[in-house]
């Protein structure tokens, strides 16, 4: 008997998974992906405490957490590849932070992990550019697998919740957010300069770890985090 999405579900959680969703991507996905129609989306949690500590810069701590929390997505994606592969189906896992030098789109990976998270209903993209979960806000990270496997699928949240604030575009150090809500369809650029932001942190947090974790927009936003 092959697995069902509730084992599948409860399987990733047991990994260590915040929460997971299902969506169909096909329309979204490149051409070479289009044979794992269906995505799974798996977050996880960040530490409060991390978070809170963030001020004007990122801290260390901050840096390897992030690392750390990296891992076991990647870790996590892996074992549920395996797990569909083994009940018969194709799988196929994105990394955790990926970006491709010679991608169309400058500064990004093969398939956004936020698009296969706000399809599925879980929240939606903020004025930071960032995926907003409806109860844990920005302080997450994202990991997905894409596979053949047939999933129940959630329903796209279409409507930014961000309203007027704009806590995290007066506080980007790099001047980088446009301060315009997302709506489905809008394009990065109108969202957020990935290369101001990119070279911002590349300049100014090499020292703290490779240089292309900040955070500060995550911090100061009010979604899922304490009033600041």
């Amino acid at each position: 008997m092959r697995i069902s999405d509730k084992d599948l579900t409860a399987f990733i959680r047991g990994l260590g998974a915040s929460f997971v969703g299902y969506s169909n991507v096909s329309d979204l996905l490149p051409e070479p992906l289009k044979k794992y129609p269906y995505a799974i989306t798996f977050g996880i949690r960040l530490s409060d405490a991390i978070i809170d500590e963030i001020g004007d810069k990122p801290t260390f701590n901050y840096f390897n957490h992030y690392r750390s929390v990296n891992t076991l997505i990647d870790q996590i994606g892996l074992r549920t590849m395996l797990l569909i592969q083994d009940n018969g189906y194709r799988a196929y896992t994105i990394a955790a932070s990926q970006t491709i030098p010679d991608a169309p789109v400058p500064y990004s990976g093969i398939f956004p992990h936020k698009t296969g998270a706000v399809v599925s209903g879980m929240g939606w993209i903020g004025k930071n550019g960032l995926f907003i979960h409806k109860d844990f806000g920005p302080r997450v990270r994202l990991g997905t697998v894409l596979t053949n496997m047939e999933l129940p699928c959630g329903s796209i949240s279409a409507e930014s919740r961000c309203a007027s604030c704009s806590r995290c575009v007066d506080a980007c150090p790099a001047k980088a957010l446009m301060g315009n809500e997302w709506h489905v369809g809008a394009k990065r650029e109108e969202i957020v300069d990935a290369k101001a932001c990119s070279e911002f942190m590349n300049k100014n947090y090499k020292h703290i770890g490779r240089g292309s974790v900040c955070g500060i927009c995550i911090r100061v936003c009010p979604k899922g985090g304490i009033s600041v």
